[in-house]
């Protein structure tokens, strides 16, 4: 742990003294709401307990937020948690126990940042082209693309624009999607906080009041999955870009939320992974780098494919039910995601006793005494390019797991897969990793009750 790390540790602990002398709740409610800065020297909500659960509505992220110049990070996830016990360097396993869409329409599309209206980043600076005030305060006035107005001076104000958008109806029973036409659009626009089922503390603008229709009759599969879920980072930074891919957009930057590439690497912890696998039933262990480790929860999506190649899905409201579990000792660069035993590339799938019979029997043939018992674990990176984010998934495996880059390539090419969360940076390298050595790294049981 670094010297940094651990100055941070000793401040964090005597900022939130007022958290540990409180009672651990079983069931935490959360319905509160960030600026869109996540921000270790804030106060927590909680604690809850270790083994305890959340139970969080959360507001759509991207589009509503990005229409939003108050929200100043590009989403606008839940208050971080405490949790009873969890330390720098420690752990964090999240169980999603459910998902529940709850918007009954959305609205999203390919966006085009509008270049006199921010400073450096539209997600973080935003700057009213008329009077000139930053994070100014909007209104909705009326319908459509320009809409969102400045409170002050009446200016059109949002940093982005729909170049090819759709609205889209929800099925209620959280099945199917639809797009709608124009007067559907419309008709949606005009009560939009009704059908996005907005959270009562939400702030953001509803992307749906611009009625956006260029695709019309589209049916979508809905899967709903959390974009947002993780840890808070060890330095105050804008929630959008928690991760190496759009935390790219802070080296150097014109704002007060510049980093370097090494303090990005050093503080970071990845929480905006917009990886599909993140739904019901899956289990995410997430880094601890300040204490009580922060747990935070946004950006739900209704559906989504590998890479979120539009830049943007499907935004919606929803309710969700997380268990937390403190893994003492479990130093984590980022993320590890245990997906859905059906959501596994074929080759990481966990072996049928049949398979396993096979594989003894052919080991025995060419004198091979013991087969690995493995199970499947998924190791985000993330990084600018795709590439670096492979990289960078395949050196925290490396690290995390004792063994060599080559052995890990290896691994991931015959047990296992590389597949993106988000285009252009996030990535998952999957593969099957040997019992002796999960348990050597603390989380052999996490990962056992996954897949048993």
């Amino acid at each position: 742990m670094t010297n940094e790390l651990h100055v941070l540790e000793k401040e964090g602990l005597e900022n939130d003294d007022f958290i540990q002398q409180s009672q651990a709740a079983e069931t935490l409610f959360v319905n509160e709401f960030i600026d869109g800065i996540l921000d270790p020297s804030k106060k927590m909500l909680g604690p809850v307990k270790d083994g305890g659960t959340i139970i969080a509505n959360t507001a759509p992220g991207c589009w509503g937020p990005m229409l939003t110049p108050t929200i100043r990070g590009g989403h606008e996830v839940t208050k971080p948690v405490f949790v009873e016990g969890a330390e720098v360097g420690d752990a964090i396993a999240i169980k999603i126990k459910s998902i529940q869409v709850t918007s009954l329409a959305t609205s999203s599309g390919y966006d085009e940042a509008i270049i006199d209206r921010f400073i450096g980043d539209p997600f973080v600076s935003v700057k009213c082209p008329g009077c000139g005030k930053l994070h100014p305060s909007t209104i909705v006035k009326g319908i459509g693309p320009q809409a969102i107005r400045c409170s002050t001076c009446d200016t059109e104000t949002a940093p982005f624009k729909m170049i090819n958008g759709y609205t889209m109806a929800l099925d209620q029973k959280g099945q199917m999607g639809v797009t709608v036409g124009r007067e559907g659009a419309r008709r949606i626009a005009v009560d939009a906080k009704n059908y996005m089922r907005t959270p009562e503390n939400s702030v953001q603008n509803p992307v749906v009041a611009l009625a956006p229709s260029d695709l019309v009759g589209v049916m979508a599969r809905m899967r709903p999955f959390l974009g947002q879920l993780g840890t808070t980072p060890s330095k105050a930074m804008p929630d959008s870009h928690n991760a190496g891919d759009f935390g790219s957009f802070l080296i150097g930057a014109p704002h007060e939320y510049a980093f370097t590439q090494d303090e990005l690497d050093l503080h970071r912890t990845d929480g905006h992974m917009d990886i599909s696998r993140v739904r019901e039933g899956a289990t995410i262990i997430c880094p601890v780098k300040v204490p009580g480790g922060g747990v935070y929860i946004g950006d739900m999506h209704a559906m989504q494919g590998d890479g979120e190649i539009a830049g943007h899905t499907t935004d919606v409201a929803g309710i969700v039910q997380l268990q937390v579990s403190v893994l003492k000792k479990v130093a984590l660069e980022g993320p590890v995601l245990l997906p859905n035993e059906e959501d596994l590339p074929y080759t990481a799938k966990p072996f049928t006793k049949e398979e396993k019979r096979r594989a003894r029997e052919l080991a025995e043939e060419f004198g091979v005494k013991q087969v690995e018992e493995a199970f499947p674990v998924s190791m985000i990176g993330s990084g600018k390019t795709l590439n670096e984010a492979t990289d960078n998934a395949v050196q925290r495996a490396a690290k995390l797991f004792e063994m060599s880059e080559p052995e890990v390539l290896n691994r991931a090419t015959i047990t296992g897969s590389i597949e993106i969360g988000r285009h252009p940076g996030v990535v998952t390298a999957t593969f099957q990793v040997p019992k002796t050595i999960l348990k050597k790294v603390r989380i052999y049981k996490t990962v056992k009750k996954q897949y048993d």
